[in-house]
């Protein structure tokens, strides 16, 4: 028997393919010795149909030759760390070689022995040289069997066909079959018969392509480019740990995008490359088999609805580090293998060095800090958003301003909140408000504590614990018309947010059980939203608890009780109005931030208002809203509809809105109320 095969080792060269096809030399005289050594004593060799048929002198042949497997070149491979083929150098993992030698480089970084290496260079010749089709179809007996079978590796690499331990290289769970780097094809053959292939997406890698597997296409996503600080502690302790060596880790994020943000921020400071993955778990395999090609990190943000399959056949990947964000808690029975469970950091609102990052040079003409306080957008919505602002003021043909910063911003906010609240775009300011200095002060103050909340409540540490989250809740209380839903409008525009009004139809369910399931839904959406939550005519759902007398009671109380429990940790910014203040539970009072009082107007404030709504109106010379402000007691939303009907009569006419005008409209809104209009004889 000839010498085993022991591997070259090539070094120097820049190219990988050359590196390779360089390692192919010494096995082509491996290849033309056995060749060589079986046509010796073989009397059917210069027999032009060898292979295709077993003439009698052939089979005599067969039946007179030494059964393979003399002492020569055994390698003892049952040691942990086997000795190299034949008595060669050791079997442990090959050292790395120059960088450009690529299946070196594989080899020590998948911890293949030099055997393990042998056998898949052979396996890979015939894909990167076609002269080796037909010297291993003549090896195979078979001139229609052009690639290299287990039997035929394990003589070219000089080992036994029948030591046990050489042919447990072939298993399913040895390195080779188990990290994907080779496939023993037809099962139904005898074990030595067997055919090798190395899959194409490894041929590729080693010869220099890096282009990912196909099977892969339209599963990998890009890594967020705008990423937190480093010096963030958790993030350069995780850092630390992803640098130590492979680890399963899995972060529950409390708010959409502060997962992807932690991960992008120590995989940064890590030095260390990542494949972001979105894709069912048949995926896997070959994504696997990317990251270990590539030494690179698997990341996986937002798991599926039963992601059990998923995340065991990721954790059971022990040599690759795998890096899983989901708001759900994690689950024991999805893995047997536990990944080390962490909570993702909370992410701060109004961070500017993101923003200043992804918007570049043109966010200088106004105050960005301001602009982007309420916003907590994660991942890649900087990016996105910043990309929208550039495109909106391209759009209308002007430098890039806050507004354009603020309407990108919200559209990269938006939610599912519109199944259960009406949205709307905020078209006022704090012009539009005619109210006292008092509730005009609070009202400013809602909207500053909605914009340093992170800062008094996280930096400052003036939470009160217990799971509290970071809402901001406010309540509208006064009489019908005095100005609580377009107060709650003005404050969402001044913060840059969408208002929601939650829909109580689609919230209030007679079923036991399902209105706390509605108000979850829509607690949930607001709390991964910038967004303002407005409960109008709030006593319907945060009215007081009665005393217990039948069941309904016990039920309804449990409702109030799960919304006294589900504001301590809410997050976002709701406001709530009623008509009456008496008529909300004190337990919900004492939760809230504000409670803002709106009076009914007196004779001067209702002055203002007929002015205001009549500021843009054509008014007839020397018309008055004096008296109708000193006669008719209206509240400002009555005051507005009194305008609305003085103007559609003006229109009629096609003049300007006279006094006469005036005086109707709010005669109408007198009667509309079932009140006595002055002057007005009564019958």
């Amino acid at each position: 028997m000839t010498a085993p095969y022991t591997q070259a080792r090539p070094t120097g060269t820049a190219d990988p393919a050359a590196v390779l096809l360089a390692r192919l030399t010494a096995l082509r005289e491996r290849v033309a010795a056995l060749v060589d050594e079986r046509a010796a004593g073989d009397p059917t060799a210069d027999d032009p149909l060898r292979g295709l048929y077993l003439p009698q002198e052939a089979v005599q042949h067969l039946l007179g030759t030494e059964p393979a497997g003399a002492p020569v070149g055994l390698v003892d491979l049952a040691d942990p760390a086997p000795a190299g083929p034949a008595g060669t150098e050791s079997a442990a993992p090959i050292a790395p070689a120059a960088h450009t030698d690529r299946l070196i480089g594989l080899a020590s970084r998948m911890g293949l022995s030099e055997l393990d290496t042998a056998i898949l260079l052979v396996a890979l010749a015939p894909d990167l040289d076609r002269a080796f089709e037909p010297l291993y179809g003549y090896l195979n007996d078979d001139v229609s069997r052009r690639r290299a079978t287990t039997g035929l590796a394990l003589d070219l690499c000089g080992m036994p066909a029948h030591l046990a331990a050489a042919r447990a290289r072939f298993h399913s769970s040895a390195p080779l079959r188990a990290l994907g780097l080779l496939e023993v094809e037809e099962p139904e053959r005898p074990f030595l018969g067997r055919s090798l292939r190395v899959p194409d997406r490894l041929v590729a890698h080693l010869i220099g392509d890096d282009t990912p597997d196909d099977v892969l296409h339209g599963h990998l996503l890009a890594m967020p480019e705008h990423l937190p600080a480093t010096d963030d502690a958790f993030v350069l302790r995780l850092a630390d740990r992803l640098t130590a060596g492979p680890v399963t880790v899995y972060l529950r994020e409390l708010r959409e995008g502060d997962g992807p943000a932690a991960i992008a921020g120590a995989l940064r400071a890590a030095g260390l490359g990542a494949l972001r993955f979105s894709g069912p778990e048949d995926r896997v395999p070959a994504l696997l088999r990317e990251a270990r090609l590539g030494g690179r990190a698997v990341v996986l943000s937002g798991l599926p609805e039963q992601p059990g399959p998923l995340v065991q056949a990721l954790a059971a990947a022990t040599d690759v580090t795998v890096l899983l964000t989901d708001p759900r808690p994690y689950d024991p029975h999805w893995s047997a293998r536990d990944p080390l469970v962490l909570d993702a950091p909370r992410r701060r609102a109004g961070g500017t060095a993101a923003w200043s990052a992804a918007l570049g040079p043109d966010a200088i003409g106004f105050d960005l800090a301001t602009a982007v306080a309420p916003y907590r957008l994660g991942g890649d919505r900087v990016q996105r958003a910043a990309h929208a602002a550039h495109a909106l003021a391209a759009f209308d043909g002007t430098p890039l301003t806050a507004a354009h910063v603020r309407l990108a911003a919200r559209q990269q906010s938006a939610s599912g909140l519109e199944r259960h609240a009406r949205r709307i775009r905020p078209a006022v300011t704090w012009n539009d408000l005619v109210l006292p200095d008092r509730p005009l002060t609070q009202l400013r103050e809602l909207a500053l504590r909605a914009r340093h909340r992170d800062r008094v409540l996280g930096d400052w540490r003036l939470s009160a614990g217990g799971g509290r989250g970071r809402g901001v809740l406010g309540l509208f209380a006064g009489e019908s018309g005095t100005g609580k839903t377009l107060s709650a409008e003005v404050v969402a525009a001044e913060l840059g947010l969408d208002l929601y009004v939650v829909q109580l139809s689609s919230v209030v369910d007679k079923y036991v059980g399902e209105t706390e399931k509605n108000l979850e839904r829509i607690f949930t959406e607001a709390d991964r939203t910038d967004a303002v939550l407005l409960f109008d005519e709030a006593d319907a759902v945060f009215g007081k608890r009665s005393e217990v007398k039948d069941s309904h009671d016990r039920y309804a109380n449990m409702e109030s009780a799960y919304l006294l429990q589900r504001l301590e940790s809410f997050d976002g910014i709701a406001l709530l109005t009623t008509n009456l203040r008496a008529n909300i539970d004190e337990a919900f009072t004492r939760r809230l931030d504000l409670v803002v009082d709106f009076p009914f107007p007196d004779a001067e404030q209702r002055l203002a208002l007929w002015r205001h709504g009549l500021s843009s109106v054509p008014c007839a010379e020397g018309v008055d809203p004096r008296p109708p402000a000193r006669d008719f007691e209206l509240a400002g939303g009555s005051i507005r509809s009194a305008v609305v009907t003085a103007a559609y009569l003006a229109a009629g006419r096609d003049e300007p809105v006279g006094d006469g005008d005036l005086l109707e409209g709010a005669r109408r809104e007198y009667r509309k109320a079932g009140r006595l209009v002055p002057g007005e004889a009564t019958w």
